[in-house]
């Protein structure tokens, strides 16, 4: 217990920092799943392809495996954009004006944050599966309800606004809250691609100290404390919009 003692406040910036990465994704993954909802529901071919093979290939290899992917290879892409940009401007530069050398503005190496790569990667992953759950939710409306908006005169917008998405969040809420707590612990891959969040931090703790056991259970409860207080504000959450829409 001494050892923890030692760690505990590095632990608790990376149980923080760990926090953050989940709230950031789970707002670019609701982002997502909209989109990708409304596509699917479209009567666009083309929208619903992409969703379709958006949603299928997510949800059919694993989270682990499409970090690593992600990761490396949009750090890959980056750099070789930056390099083909760098180098069209080099001709076009000295095309124009060629007694003038050309002085490349992007960095020949850019190196993502893995803070970044994390969020942006775990909300691609979960707006996956966002996305089916915004579709069942929305396709739970009636569409009796849609037909009188329509007939009252009520713009597209006004419907989606003040129709379609207060009931369909009704529905929604119990697959956004699984999501969530999914999501939640899905944050400690991070740890693989160099971030240092509590898990990286309780490993290389554990490494120096010779005791895993202490510090993974330490970050064990830390996982279970978010859970159980996320479910409890899901329930209340649910409740009191049940209630509203009543």
């Amino acid at each position: 217990m001494a050892e923890l003692q030692n760690y505990q406040g590095i632990l608790l910036e990376g149980a923080w920092l760990t926090l953050q990465v989940a709230l950031l994704s789970l707002i670019l993954a609701v982002f997502l799943g909209l989109l990708g909802a409304l596509a699917k529901l479209s009567h666009s071919t083309i929208l619903k392809g992409i969703a379709t093979l958006y949603t299928t290939v997510i949800r059919g290899i694993p989270d682990l495996i499409l970090m690593l992917l992600i990761f490396f290879g949009g750090q890959m892409l980056v750099n070789d954009l930056s390099y083909s940009l760098n180098e069209w401007l080099n001709e076009l530069f000295t095309t124009y004006n060629p007694e003038h050398e050309w002085y490349s503005f992007l960095p020949d190496y850019i190196d993502i944050s893995p803070y970044f790569a994390g969020i942006i990667t775990i909300g691609f992953i979960f707006g996956a599966y966002m996305a089916e759950t915004f579709r069942g939710a929305f396709m739970s409306v009636e569409k009796g309800q849609l037909e009188a908006a329509t007939a009252y005169g009520m713009s597209k917008l006004k419907i989606f606004t003040r129709v379609m998405f207060p009931q369909m969040m009704r529905h929604a809420l119990p697959g956004i809250g699984n999501n969530w707590l999914v999501l939640l612990k899905t944050t400690a891959l991070v740890s693989i691609i160099g971030l240092q969040d509590m898990v990286k931090i309780a490993g290389d703790a554990s490494g120096s100290t010779q005791q895993p056991f202490t510090f993974y259970f330490a970050v064990a409860l830390v996982f279970l404390f978010f859970t159980t207080l996320s479910t409890a504000l899901l329930k209340w959450a649910e409740q009191k919009y049940t209630i509203k829409t009543r």
